[in-house]
């Protein structure tokens, strides 16, 4: 029996470094839910978000991020229980090419997934991310409402899992 060719998640000849903006959904392992539960969800009361101490550490490294590199953005993101979303922008570098190259996406997802593992202590993430490459401003504040309402759709999201 020969295993499926996974087919690569990123777009050939793309620079992940160029400015733009970018949405990112990086799921947990097995997609269990870890990382936060969905409270209040009914007609009169939005739904909460409410983090486990997973989910705590995961944002505290989603938004350390702007620390770490001075010219992303992390403009919205929501913590799902078993999946996260983030919304990030690259911004071009104001310093006239003085000083580190711009990050590239993939290594800002790998930094975010590399600190938590190790704080955590163990391997919560799957492989990889899926990512889509903001093209205009009806599409960035498409997601941004996308990410607003996920955790009042999470009954209907392609990641649920009944708990």
């Amino acid at each position: 029996m020969s295993l499926a060719k996974r087919k690569h998640p990123r777009l050939k000849q793309y620079d992940y470094s160029a400015p733009g903006s970018y949405f990112v959904t990086i799921c947990a392992q097995g997609r269990h839910c870890i990382f936060s539960k969905i409270a209040g969800r009914d007609a009169l009361a939005p739904p909460d978000v409410v983090l486990t101490d997973r989910g705590r550490i995961v944002e505290r490294y989603i938004l350390h991020t702007e620390q770490i590199y001075p010219n992303v953005t992390v403009d919205r993101y929501v913590i799902m229980p078993n999946h996260i979303h983030i919304l990030f922008t690259i911004h071009a570098e104001n310093n006239g090419g003085v000083g580190a190259p711009r990050p590239t996406l993939p290594l800002i997802v790998r930094a975010i997934k590399g600190m938590t593992t190790r704080e955590i202590g163990e391997t919560i993430w799957q492989a990889s991310f899926y990512d889509h490459v903001v093209r205009d401003e009806i599409a960035y504040q498409e997601i941004w409402r996308y990410i607003d309402d996920n955790p009042r759709c999470w009954q209907q999201d392609e990641c649920y899992t009944d708990p």
